[in-house]
C-alpha cells in the first residue's frame, strides 16, 4: 500500500475501474488502514460510498455512509434482491455524469467486517442502492454501463 497520507480518487477511463477486484483471505491491520483512508477520501470528496478500485487498490473493500450508518464491507455478496426503484446516480470516478439506474429496493448482503467476522444483513432504500453501486465497482462495472448503448457511443 502507498505510504502517503491520503488517497486520490481515480477517474474513468482508468483500467483499474474495469477489473474485478481480488477477494481478501484474512483481514489485517493494513486492510483496516486502507478502510480508514477510504473513509477520509470519501468524506473529502463528499461522496456516500467508495470502493477500493476507485483509489487504485485491487481488493474487495467498500465503504458506504448514507447518513444512516457507516458500513465497512469486505468481500461482499448480494444474496437476495427484492423490489426495484430507479433513481439518478452520480459517481466520484465518473466526472459530470448522472445516470438513471434501476436497482433493487431491498437487498440482503453477506460480507466480512473490518475485524474478520462474517455478517449477513438486509438493507433498504438509499443504503441498499449505495451498496449495489459499490459492489458494481468491485466487479468492474460503472454507472455509464446502465446507459442505453447510443448514449455510450455518442457520449450524450
Amino acid at each position: 500500500m502507498k505510504n502517503d497520507r491520503s488517497f486520490s480518487i481515480i477517474k474513468q477511463p482508468a483500467a483499474a475501474l474495469r477489473k474485478k477486484s481480488r477477494r481478501i483471505k484474512k483481514v489485517t491491520d493494513e486492510h483496516r488502514l486502507i478502510i480508514e483512508k477510504m473513509i477520509a477520501a470519501m468524506k473529502n470528496s463528499k461522496g456516500m460510498g467508495l470502493a477500493a478500485p476507485q483509489v487504485g487498490i485491487d481488493l474487495q473493500i467498500a465503504v458506504v455512509d448514507t447518513g444512516e450508518v457507516l458500513l465497512k464491507i469486505i468481500n461482499p455478496s448480494i444474496v437476495k434482491k427484492e423490489g426495484s426503484n430507479t433513481m439518478d446516480e452520480g459517481c466520484l470516478s465518473v466526472s459530470n455524469a448522472v445516470v438513471r439506474v434501476k436497482r433493487a429496493g431491498r437487498i440482503t448482503v453477506e460480507y466480512t467486517d473490518e475485524w474478520g467476522k462474517r455478517v449477513k444483513k438486509t438493507f433498504v432504500g438509499l443504503t441498499a442502492k449505495a451498496i449495489q453501486h459499490e459492489v458494481d465497482h468491485l466487479n468492474g462495472r460503472l454507472i455509464v454501463d446502465y446507459q442505453p448503448w447510443y448514449k455510450r457511443i455518442f457520449k450524450q
